[in-house]
């Protein structure tokens, strides 16, 4: 009698985990076909807003941005991009492990580098994802990278980080950047122009671009240096 209850008692037990199961399946299944149609979307739709332009209006900051297409904004600026935050951007699909690999070397000798984190990365977080540090929004920024290489492209990636990336307190994008910091837009940027907001990018609430000073002026001149050589050297082909 007690081996037949014992068998009884664990068809519920397998029961209840198979339900689990079921249930785990069908939750990882919803999220990958709803986030693949909101990577499809946004192949074609600006993105309206994102969880970081909607933390300003929620700390009452209103929120300029003013989107321009690739094929409008001036050329240096996609350029000063992938000479200051991602050399191989055109040469990568989504991750530069060699950067990251730098990257932890140097912030395990205590020298802080930056996470190595691609423009594809900074990308998918900004328009998909929250800030901050956390192994799921590391994870999930990593599962929505593969998804705009795969989907985006390259263009469609530098299209989508220049227009929704902070260029300062309130302010999205090269477009709202060069009119806040230079009074005109995007489309006609000088190298040193573009440098200066490309200098930015990793702090914008911390640097300013219309009359820089210290590190981010010498960052900045550094940037307009290296588009000439980045661009004779390809590194800058995909985005043309």
């Amino acid at each position: 009698m007690a081996r037949r209850t014992k068998r009884r008692s664990s068809r519920p037990t397998r029961s209840r985990l198979g339900r689990l199961f079921g249930w785990i399946v069908r939750t990882l299944a919803l999220f990958v076909l709803v986030s693949v149609l909101w990577v499809a979307a946004y192949r074609f739709v600006p993105p309206p807003l994102t969880l970081t332009m909607i933390g300003d209006m929620l700390g009452g900051k209103s929120v300029h941005k003013d989107w321009m297409p690739l094929s409008t904004m001036d050329p240096n600026m996609a350029r000063a991009a992938i000479s200051a935050e991602d050399g191989n951007f055109c040469r990568h699909h989504g991750f530069d492990f060699t950067a990251i690999q730098k990257a932890m070397a140097g912030n395990e000798a205590g020298r802080h580098y930056r996470g190595g984190s691609t423009i594809s990365q900074q990308a998918a977080k900004n328009a998909f994802l929250w800030q901050g540090r956390s192994y799921v929004r590391k994870g999930l920024e990593a599962w929505f990278t593969v998804l705009i290489e795969a989907i985006w492209g390259k263009r469609r990636i530098m299209e989508v980080y220049l227009n929704i990336a902070e260029t300062g307190i309130g302010t999205y994008g090269a477009n709202a950047g060069a009119q806040r910091y230079f009074h005109h837009d995007a489309a006609r940027l000088s190298a040193s122009e573009a440098a200066r907001i490309a200098a930015i990018l990793p702090l914008p609430k911390k640097r300013d671009a219309i009359d820089p000073r210290g590190f981010v002026r010498r960052y900045g001149d550094r940037i307009a240096r290296r588009i000439a050589p980045m661009v004779r050297g390809g590194y800058t082909a995909c985005v043309r």
